[in-house]
């Protein structure tokens, strides 16, 4: 599955690219909305493309934290292209106007959580498969 082989955020960072540097007005069409529903309570709740960017963000955070229980020695390679891909994020978000927004940043920082978050697990993983490994010590 190439798929999963790229770290998840690599594709949103495409996405994000193609909403905002494509398009004249980027701002127009990440505060477009995707839906709107009214609520059982009377308010109406309305869901931005930049929320909807966001909720993705959060997913795929879970989803790439979980591929990084992975014990498998392709889990090093993820890692460094997790730490690519939020190099790439930083240096956008420092360097490019179209993409200096509260929801890049907001995007900018999962990445790093996920760089830091597969890092831990994988060093967690380890020091308790090495104190397996030799008797609990």
């Amino acid at each position: 599955m190439f798929f999963f082989q790229i770290p998840l955020f690599a594709y949103m960072l495409v996405v994000y690219n193609a909403l905002v540097l494509i398009p004249e007005t980027p701002e127009a069409i990440l505060s477009s909305n995707v839906f709107s529903v009214n609520m059982l309570s009377g308010a109406h709740l309305s869901l931005s493309v930049s929320g909807f960017l966001l909720l993705i963000g959060v997913f795929l955070l879970y989803i790439e934290i979980i591929k990084a229980t992975r014990s498998t020695t392709a889990s090093v390679l993820d890692h460094a292209f997790s730490m690519l891909v939020f190099v790439v994020f930083l240096v956008e978000l420092l360097a490019v106007k179209a993409v200096g927004s509260q929801t890049f940043l907001i995007l900018t920082c999962m990445a790093l959580f996920d760089v830091i978050a597969g890092f831990t697990v994988t060093i967690s993983t380890a020091r308790r498969d090495i104190a397996v490994g030799h008797g609990g010590l």
